[in-house]
């Protein structure tokens, strides 16, 4: 698959069949229009593209909005890059971008700039200035300009909305094994490991304090979880906390991990960190000795786990 950042990158004189949208998530919903998409293009033997768009449309035309993706762009591309799609373009949104009269995003962009043959889009898309056309203005244009239009059904466009609806609602509650099964691979956390207030290692369990860049990451809610990760080509498990730390009476919330089995110096690596089970809600403890023997606990309850995790 060749990434493109920007429509203008794309430099490609194949035809292409193409669809467009945020695909935030990529999970099994999404897998169905991918799979579609995809065989369409082999059918005609030309190239698959999705256009998508980054900063999502709401972050920049709706500046109060406090949107939550379950992918950041980046995690986004690493699940893309593992299908049979040709190319993805991420084009960046703009005011500017979303001022394009219809006729002038069909001609400049899907005709002259991706080579359209086919569009597979759903019945309910809107494009051009002020969303002011819909697919039957889509299919004018293909007349127009010699281009099919397929129709995704109400059906399929429920499926995808109602499993991202899941997913972060799931995500909302801490239950990331519902949320992993609609999404068909682990709900990941991708940051920099940093240097925090060093209490884990008091206590005999120390932890990897992760930092996440990108604000608009959704974050499951507090709470200790089973977790894995790969670093430096090994396959490790952990226990995650996401909380403000009350026992010790902190206030911001932090990301950390106790690595079973691990002992090498993280700081400053960047690391992703796959969720794979919730263990229990966040709590305070009466004292550092009760935190340390519920730790333990967590690790009895993760090492059990883990054991069954691969049969």
């Amino acid at each position: 698959m060749k990434v493109h950042h920007s429509i203008t990158d794309y430099k490609n004189n194949s035809q292409s069949v193409i669809t467009i949208g945020t695909f935030d998530g990529v999970h099994i919903g999404h897998r169905e229009i991918l799979k579609k998409l995809t065989s369409e293009a082999e059918k005609l033997n030309l190239e698959s593209v999705i256009l998508t768009f980054f900063p999502h449309p709401r972050m920049v035309l709706q500046k109060e909005s406090n949107i939550k993706l379950i992918n950041t762009i980046d995690e986004r591309v690493s699940i893309f890059s593992k299908t049979e799609l040709d190319h993805l373009i991420i084009h960046p949104f703009t005011k500017e971008f979303a001022n394009l009269s219809a006729e002038a995003f069909v001609k400049n962009i899907l005709v002259e700039s991706l080579n359209v043959k086919k569009i597979i889009i759903g019945y309910d898309h809107r494009f051009g200035k002020n969303r002011s056309a819909n697919i039957d203005d889509l299919k004018k244009f293909g007349k127009l300009y010699h281009f099919e239009v397929q129709e995704i059904s109400a059906q399929e466009l429920d499926d995808v909305a109602v499993s991202s609806t899941k997913i972060r609602k799931a995500l909302d509650r801490g239950d990331v094994e519902t949320a992993n099964n609609y999404l068909s691979y682990p709900f990941m956390l991708n940051g920099t490991i940093v240097k925090g207030k060093g209490i884990g290692k008091t206590i005999n369990f120390p932890t990897a304090n992760l930092h996440i860049e990108e604000s608009y990451k959704l974050i499951p809610k507090n709470g200790v979880y089973v977790v894995k990760a790969v670093i430096e080509n090994e396959e490790v498990f952990g226990i995650m906390s996401i909380g403000t730390n009350p026992t010790v009476g902190g206030k911001n919330r932090t990301i950390e991990t106790y690595f079973l089995d691990f002992e090498k110096d993280l700081y400053g690596k960047k690391i992703t960190v796959e969720m794979l089970s919730k263990i229990r809600e966040e709590a305070t403890f009466d004292s550092l000795e009760s935190l340390q023997f519920a730790i333990k606990n967590d690790e009895a309850f993760a090492r059990k786990y883990i054991a069954g995790y691969d049969e």
